[in-house]
């Protein structure tokens, strides 16, 4: 007779997807504790995940791997009974049954799988603890959304599934919602991938989520799926009918943890709601404190939600997080209880109390040793996407006065933090709306903002006269923001050629700053004195208020305002001629910038220090610096970065003795810059296109001008850095040859057969090809070589007949 089973595990009812380590992992853990609890929110997998530990784990088990299903029972009284049937065991009388059950197990090596236990978690804790506690051979595998916290328990955290990318779109995440689709009928194309890269990442990587979303596909595509995913509770209602109830649609998966709650805690969750991605401790306190829940409760009730799985968390429980599913399910319970406007109002005061103090504390107050700057700009960044959520409801229910005053603290809004013109967008939404009883002051105060951020895009009229309003508005006891607008002032000033009033402006600032002891705008004024003295060709005056403001920014500390002063001083080196100075300056502010995390800044500084080395001949570090310049360019989407990085590799090209790739560099880099409204005529360019025809010749120049206004970015850089030259020879313009080598077979053919003062139709003849053939091979030649007449053509193939291809 065969062996009977030594299970009681079901049948898998479709393929498992992914989780290979998990399992590894977790089948391991047996051999060295006797007690796992897979924990996680609903719908996360932890039933399938155990019963596929289980069926690896029955070899390991001669007396068995028995399934415990507890999900159906509401009485705790059911546990033992349960537990009792599976194993067969009935009830003696007079004698507790978990007795019997305890006598029956001991001395057996078999694995207890007790599933769905959250509801029942306080006997199903009292009773495992009885079991390991008198039968030695025995092990526990339960899955619940909190621990049973009982003494030897490892508790293994059940994550989503892995999320895709674009750049890695076979994640377990796109393979469950592929193989699901199959099963419902549907397959699906390379075509649908984007889409179903987004849907996995809309879903969070919820294996119920993922397979109700499959599920659908036999009605929808998975971008229309997408499309509607905001309404994923009405959505994602297509389960399985033998499924448990709470898993046949993911409203009912998310309500069924909602629901064993306490009172406060479901409080908590639903308030947690107001936080647009991660926060920590203190800002829950802050924030969600209010009755029926006090400030002291916060953090057992937070734990309480993460040991439920419903918070995330990361391992030293810094920061808190709620998966997306279960985010939008409170949103919707917040707003049902009424408790929306009141939190949002809440969480837009806390923020405006907590960046006005980052903000002094990384800007303002003096002696502040900079771990403790950079720590508050930190901060700030880390709220960046909850003073947005902040300010979207501030625009929406018009409370411009905190709106605007979050505007004129937030350093992760402005070009310091990164983004270079999103304030504009916030404080004109906020400006548009009822001004009625804002103050004057703070009007004023975010109009210094919106001037800097209108410079940065480069809307210098605008700024200049936004940038006044500012100050004249600003109190002269506001003195930070008045410094910064004389600052402002003078970079507009200087690029729209007004150097007196710059010099006024650079002035006015200085003499306020050094008044107020203002050791940040000390710097700021003396940078732009020293950038007037600079425009004006006033070299010492230029270094000796460089090297002041160098000083002033060191004493500060703050790593941007050091990294810019350090910069000027680079470019005064560099207009005296003094590379090496220029790139010992430059290179200077490289580690700050890095430190400071200021991508847009490094990339600027990398190009400088990419065209200084280029012209010292230190072509390697050129390429480094201009390659990593460019890379940041790219990731940034900043178009003005990539042309800087074009024009250092038109220096490049140019020292290094290809001259032609310096024409189409340039060429590439003038064009992209006319795209994004800029002129691109500059003196550099005038005399490089000068040495071009000296050398090459006016038709050839005109050739690649024209080519290298038609290359794209990227391959006008590809052409410098990775050497896909059109010279042969570093130092000297070796155009001949190259010529010679952009001609394809039949072109040179076709070049030959004109020293013979052959006609298109005599040539067409020779090779048996169409007239018009000829005509266009003849056209192909001429542009090739920058040649306008059949007859430089022919002198050209005589004087190169014997070049090899």
């Amino acid at each position: 007779m065969p062996e009977p089973p030594r299970h009681n595990l079901p049948a898998e009812p479709n393929r498992f997807v992914g989780r290979e380590r998990d399992l590894d992992d977790l089948r391991g853990l047996f051999g060295e504790t006797r007690v796992v609890t897979l924990c996680g929110v609903g719908g996360i997998g932890k039933t399938r995940l155990a019963l596929r530990v289980a069926a690896g784990l029955v070899p390991a088990y001669p007396d068995g791997v028995w399934l415990v299903e507890l999900a159906r029972f509401s009485r705790s009284e059911f546990v033992v009974q349960e537990i009792a049937r599976v194993l067969g065991v009935r009830e003696e009388p007079g004698r507790p049954l978990l007795d019997t059950v305890t006598a029956r197990l001991r001395g057996l090596r078999c694995l207890l799988l007790l599933d769905n236990c959250e509801h029942l978690v306080d006997r199903c804790a009292e009773v495992s603890a009885a079991l390991i506690a008198a039968c030695p051979w025995l092990s526990i595998l339960a899955t619940s959304r909190e621990p049973l916290r009982i003494a030897s328990e490892l508790i293994w955290r059940v994550p989503p599934l892995d999320l895709p990318d674009m750049g890695t779109p076979d994640a377990e995440s796109v393979q469950l919602f592929m193989d699901r689709s199959v099963a419902a009928g549907t397959r699906l194309g390379q075509e649908s991938l984007p889409d179903v890269v987004r849907l996995c990442q809309a879903l969070d990587g919820l294996p119920l989520a993922l397979e109700l979303a499959a599920a659908r596909t036999s009605l929808l595509s998975p971008g229309q799926i997408a499309d509607r995913i905001d309404d994923r509770f009405s959505l994602l209602t297509t389960g399985g009918r033998t499924a448990p109830a709470r898993q046949r649609t993911l409203l009912a998966a998310v309500e069924w943890s909602y629901d064993l709650l306490s009172a406060k805690e479901q409080v908590l969750l639903r308030r947690l709601s107001v936080f647009a991605g991660a926060f920590d401790l203190d800002l829950a306190e802050q924030i969600c404190a209010e009755r029926p829940i006090s400030e002291p409760e916060i953090v057992d009730l937070l734990g309480g939600l993460v040991d439920k799985s419903l918070v995330l968390c990361d391992e030293s429980r810094r920061r808190y997080w709620l998966l997306e599913t279960i985010k939008r399910y409170a949103v919707e319970r917040l707003e049902h209880a009424g408790e929306r406007e009141v939190l949002r109002e809440r969480h837009l005061s806390v923020l405006c109390e907590l960046q006005e103090r980052h903000f002094t504390t990384e800007m303002v107050t003096p002696d502040v040793p900079w771990p403790q700057r950079l720590a508050s700009l930190t901060m700030s960044r880390s709220l960046l996407d909850d003073q947005r959520v902040a300010l979207d409801w501030a625009a929406e229910f018009g409370n411009v006065p905190l709106g605007l005053r979050l505007c004129s603290t937030s350093t992760g809004l402005l070009p310091i933090g990164g983004n270079l013109t999103e304030i504009v967008a916030w404080i004109e939404r906020l400006f548009s709306l009822d001004l009625t009883g804002v103050p004057d002051e703070q009007v004023a105060h975010a109009k210094a903002y919106l001037a800097y951020g209108l410079e940065a895009r480069d809307e210098l009229s605008r700024s200049l006269e936004v940038a006044g309003q500012s100050l004249a508005g600003l109190s002269p006891s506001n003195v930070f923001p008045r410094c910064v607008m004389h600052s402002l002032m003078v970079v507009v000033l200087l690029r729209m050629g007004r150097i007196d009033e710059a010099l006024h402006h650079a002035e006015d600032g200085l003499a306020l700053a050094t008044s107020s002891g203002d050791t940040w705008n000390q710097a700021a004024g003396l940078a732009g004195l020293s950038a007037v003295a600079l425009t004006r060709g006033r070299l010492r005056e230029a270094q000796r208020h460089g090297e002041e403001a160098l000083a002033r920014a060191r004493a500060h500390g703050h790593r941007w305002i050091m990294a810019r002063t350090a910069a000027q001083l680079g470019a005064v080196a560099e207009a005296r001629g003094d590379l090496v100075t220029a790139q010992t300056q430059y290179e200077l502010a490289v580690p700050w910038l890095r430190e400071l995390g200021s991508d847009l800044e490094l990339a600027r500084c990398l190009a400088r220090i990419g065209r200084v080395a280029a012209m010292l001949h230190e072509f390697g570090t050129a390429r480094e610096r201009l390659a990593a310049s460019l890379a940041l360019g790219r990731a940034t989407g900043q178009r003005q970065g990539v042309a800087r990085c074009l024009v250092g590799l038109s220096v490049l090209a140019e020292y290094e003795g290809d001259l032609e790739g310096a024409v189409l560099a340039a060429a590439a880099a003038a064009t992209l810059r006319e795209s994004i409204g800029q002129h691109s005529a500059t003196i550099r360019i005038e005399e490089l296109l000068g040495r071009a025809r000296t050398k090459l010749g006016d038709g050839r120049t005109t050739s690649l001008w024209s080519r290298g206004r038609a290359m794209s970015p990227d391959a006008a850089a590809r052409h410098v850095l990775e050497g896909e030259r059109l010279t042969a020879v570093r130092g000297t313009v070796a155009t001949e040859p190259v010529r010679h080598s952009l001609l394809t077979v039949r072109e040179r053919e076709i070049a030959g057969l004109l020293t013979r003062g052959l006609s298109n139709r005599a040539i067409a003849e020779e090779l048996v090809i169409s007239p018009a053939t000829v005509a266009r091979h003849i056209a192909n030649i001429m542009e090739k070589l920058g040649y306008t007449s059949r007859a430089q053509i022919a002198v050209w193939a005589a004087e190169h007949a014997g070049d090899s291809a």
